[in-house]
């Protein structure tokens, strides 16, 4: 055998591993007994990806649909990134894992949290089969706090000192609606960050 081809056998293993490892993630039921709405884990991967975007975990309407950021909150991540859907759905493109793969439910002030065994599970492994990421988003303070375990104390001072941290790593407060408050008494989000938002996104899509 040659290099040549060894060099094929090499990739071709490694993509059968990476499928294998999909759908593991895929049909994990690790926290079945703490999810009221039962599992289904979303997540948009492929090797390939350059951008990252680490949220928290789906909500209610993405369980139903088993599409990533097919609500309100992902109109508006749409928006601040500057890019259609297609885009957004090119898992060549874009790959998307949050902290928690299921519906974790609701709590009294909106949903609960991601649960914990999921990152702690899975999220290692992922990301290490995402060589080619140039631009990583995190979204809501699960995601920053794996992501930036030295950030800022609180969200808002985290995402207003984005210089402090990688500039492949960009901060961001949740795009859901409960945040149009948040958003309003910082108007320096949509004035300075978003701007660099969109160039940093262009940046890393273009070939």
């Amino acid at each position: 055998m040659n290099v040549n081809e060894n060099d094929t056998s090499a990739t071709f293993m490694a993509k059968r591993e990476f499928k294998k490892l999909i759908r593991s993630v895929r049909s994990c039921t690790l926290c079945a007994e703490q999810l009221t709405h039962g599992t289904r884990p979303v997540l948009q991967i492929n090797q390939s990806a350059r951008i990252l975007i680490a949220g928290q975990a789906p909500g209610s309407k993405v369980h139903t649909t088993g599409i990533p950021f097919d609500d309100p909150s992902g109109d508006r991540l749409r928006e601040w990134m500057d890019i259609d859907k297609d885009t957004f759905y090119n898992e060549k493109e874009v790959a998307i894992l949050p902290m928690g793969f299921c519906y974790p439910g609701k709590g009294r002030s909106g949903d609960l949290p991601p649960i914990p065994l999921c990152a702690s599970t899975w999220r290692n492994t992922l990301l290490a089969q995402l060589p080619n990421v140039k631009l990583t988003l995190t979204i809501g303070q699960y995601a920053l706090n794996w992501h930036l375990p030295d950030r800022q104390p609180t969200l808002t001072a985290t995402v207003k000192n984005r210089e402090s941290y990688p500039d492949n790593l960009i901060p961001l407060p949740h795009p859901s609606p409960r945040n149009n408050i948040w958003l309003k008494r910082n108007p320096w989000f949509a004035a300075e960050l978003l701007p660099e938002l969109k160039r940093q996104v262009k940046k890393s899509l273009a070939r």
